[in-house]
């Protein structure tokens, strides 16, 4: 798998994982391109997550983070995938590789490999979501869902261009929901 920031050493410094939560309750897998919680804590809004799931923060700007997710995705704890834009597509190619591994693939911001200015990411996401269709739809068949957490928007307590950093509160709250629809099944 690439790494999307292998020019910013800043980013590569720290541990690959970060890890929190209860061990052995749902597992959330989170890839995360920019390579926050380097301090090896989680970002202050997802620490409440930990207290009901297993956290698995890969920062993927670290040497071995790949490896690590893959080595995670190897074990027969279902479990869901959550990143942001750069590495969507990767999270799909991923996603197939394991299918029995993993509920969901949740998206912020999927179209964002670079900076996109708000106004734009809502339309550029469901773009990228008709450009992957045909992948999308093979990993729903296996069992697999895949959905969009949040997009960027012109609010103005929303100034930050795509994708949205995955500590966002707006993608913690998404995530949050999102999680207890799908308990509540």
């Amino acid at each position: 798998m690439p790494e999307p920031f292998p020019s910013d050493p800043v980013r590569a410094e720290g541990p690959p994982l970060v890890a929190a939560g209860r061990s052995g309750a749902h597992r959330l897998i989170v890839l995360d391109p920019a390579g926050a919680a380097k301090h090896e804590g989680l970002p202050a809004t997802w620490r409440p997550l930990a207290e009901d799931h297993e956290i698995l923060w890969y920062r993927t700007p670290v040497e071995g983070a790949w490896r690590e997710t893959a080595e995670a995705l190897a074990t027969p704890q279902r479990s869901d995938l959550v990143t942001s834009g750069p590495l969507a597509a990767d999270a799909l190619r991923l996603a197939a590789e394991h299918p029995d591994a993993l509920r969901s693939v949740l998206l912020v911001d999927p179209a964002a490999e670079g900076v996109v200015s708000p106004g734009d990411a809502t339309a550029a996401d469901e773009a990228w979501l008709a450009r992957h269709d045909a992948e999308i739809a093979a990993l729903r068949d296996t069992g697999v869902e895949v959905e969009v957490l949040a997009h960027s928007s012109d609010d103005l307590d929303d100034q930050v261009p795509s994708p949205l950093p995955l500590g966002h509160g707006r993608v913690v709250d998404a995530l949050r929901e999102t999680l207890a629809a799908w308990e509540s099944r």
